[in-house]
This record gives structure tokens, C-alpha cells and sequence, in this order.
């Protein structure tokens, strides 16, 4: 087991880096950089970039997204008094296709990098609960090694044997329940099925163009010719935030029939 992870996705124009520094740290690093007119890329080293610091609660987040379990997350992420936004989303039903947008910067991973991004931080997640959740700095091995010579031998061996016992059975339930992988008796990553009844039986794919934008809602021309303001919470797909170009979106059903969308 290693004590760091880095791992980078890289496009023709934006590049996302996933670094985690040591175990018993319970966050872990986004950097996010792009290639400059000139065809060279920002240097982290350099202050260039976007970096944040994502806590164990925002990776839990983000596994929802990855594990199919919602269609997209958002949120302001804060440091010092800056806040800066933070999107994860499936590009349409299918759940193939994934969009990072962190600030200004915005990355696609396909099925596969995708895939990859969930198992390492499915993994990271189990390291850190295990080694950045123990008080004054003492992993669970320290703990347990303490025990052992501090007691009676047999009686510290089936102390042992039970501390191990409730580890296992621990972690063995909570990422069984909330981050189950699929992966076969030959360690292959079996293909995901997405519940379309579940995720997409009340949202509906609908054409339409952007006519305005607010912090929380998109003005949307649809091919009726009716203009609605639709709340950005209820679009659980990703857009190209481009004025008058047309395009789907995946919309609530309650709010199209509220305005006489849906019939």
C-alpha cells in the first residue's frame, strides 16, 4: 500500500490532476491547469492553475456521482474567504460520459477514465477513514501494536484478533452498502448498469436554447417558442453555456408540466 497517490487526465486543452499526499491526511488535492495561446501549459510550481483542497465529505459527494447513485453534484467549495464552484455530471442518461468543472476550468472523462477516477477514490477514501480518523495522530496499527505489548499475550492476541475482526466487518459493510464496486472474480470491472427506471422516470430529455443566465436558473427558449426560466437544480445534465445554441437538456418533469412544457 502506498502512502501517496497521483494520477492525471489529461486532454487537448485542460488537464486534471488527482493527488493525494499521505493517508493519515483526511483531504485530498484537485489541480487544474490548461494549455496558454502559446501551446505551453500552466505550471502548478508557478501559482498557475486552480488547486483545491477536497475533504473526506466532498469525496464521499463525488463518489455519489461516480456510483451512479445521483446524476450530478455541485457545490461552493470555501478557503479563506473564497469561494469557488465545483460541478460533477453525467453528460446524459447513458452515464458514460463525466464533466469536472472546477472555476473556469472544465475536463470530460470518458467511460473508462472515469472509472478509473471512482476506484481510486473508492480506495483513497478506505485508507484515509483507517489512518486520518485515529486522535493525536495514532493510526489503528499503532493502536493495536500498543495493546498487544502492553497486555498479556494470549489476552492481547484475541483482543487483536477481535479489533481486527470489527475492522474488516466495518469496512466490509460501509463500502459494500455505499461504494460497491463491480469487479468480477478476475478482477475485471464489470459493466455498471444504470437504473434509468429509478434515475430518469421523472426527467425528461427536451431541445432548447439558452436565452439568460443567473446564479441559479437558465432562461431557456424551447422550440414551442415558450421562454421559462428553469431552476439549474432541476437539469441534471450538462450544458454548454452558450446563448441561443441549441441543445438538449435532461429537465425535471415536475417543473416542465408546471409550465405547460409537458403535457
Amino acid at each position: 500500500m502506498g502512502d501517496t497517490h497521483s494520477k492525471s487526465f489529461f486532454g487537448q486543452n485542460t488537464g486534471l490532476l488527482i493527488n493525494s499526499s499521505a493517508t493519515s491526511e483526511p483531504f485530498f488535492f484537485i489541480r487544474c491547469i490548461k494549455k496558454k495561446p502559446g501551446g505551453s501549459w500552466e505550471k502548478p510550481s508557478a501559482g498557475e492553475g486552480k488547486v483545491i483542497k477536497c475533504s473526506l465529505d466532498e469525496i464521499v459527494m463525488i463518489l455519489q456521482v461516480l456510483n451512479r447513485k445521483q446524476l450530478n453534484w455541485s457545490c461552493y467549495h470555501t478557503y479563506k474567504n473564497n469561494k469557488t464552484s465545483i460541478s460533477f455530471g453525467w453528460e446524459d442518461e447513458q452515464a458514460e460520459t463525466l464533466w469536472i468543472n472546477i472555476a473556469n476550468y472544465s475536463k470530460m472523462l470518458n467511460f473508462a477514465q472515469a472509472e478509473i477516477l471512482r476506484l481510486l477514490l473508492v480506495h483513497i477514501l478506505q485508507e484515509k477513514i483507517k489512518y486520518a480518523t485515529c486522535s493525536n495522530g495514532e493510526n489503528l496499527n499503532n493502536k493495536m501494536e500498543s495493546k498487544f505489548s502492553s497486555e498479556g499475550a494470549d489476552h492481547s492476541k484475541n483482543n487483536l484478533n477481535n479489533n481486527i475482526t470489527l475492522e474488516k466487518n466495518y469496512k466490509q459493510n460501509l463500502f459494500e452498502r455505499d461504494f460497491d464496486e463491480s469487479v468480477n472474480q478476475d478482477n475485471q470491472i464489470s459493466s455498471i448498469i444504470v437504473s434509468k427506471s429509478k434515475l430518469f422516470k421523472e426527467m425528461t430529455n427536451i431541445d432548447g436554447a439558452i436565452k439568460g443566465e443567473t446564479e441559479k436558473a437558465l432562461l431557456i427558449t424551447f422550440k414551442s417558442g415558450q421562454e421559462i426560466w428553469i431552476p439549474k437544480s432541476t437539469i441534471h445534465c450538462q450544458y454548454i453555456p452558450k446563448k441561443m445554441f441549441n441543445q438538449n437538456f435532461l429537465i425535471d418533469n415536475w417543473i416542465l408540466k408546471r409550465n405547460k412544457i409537458l403535457a
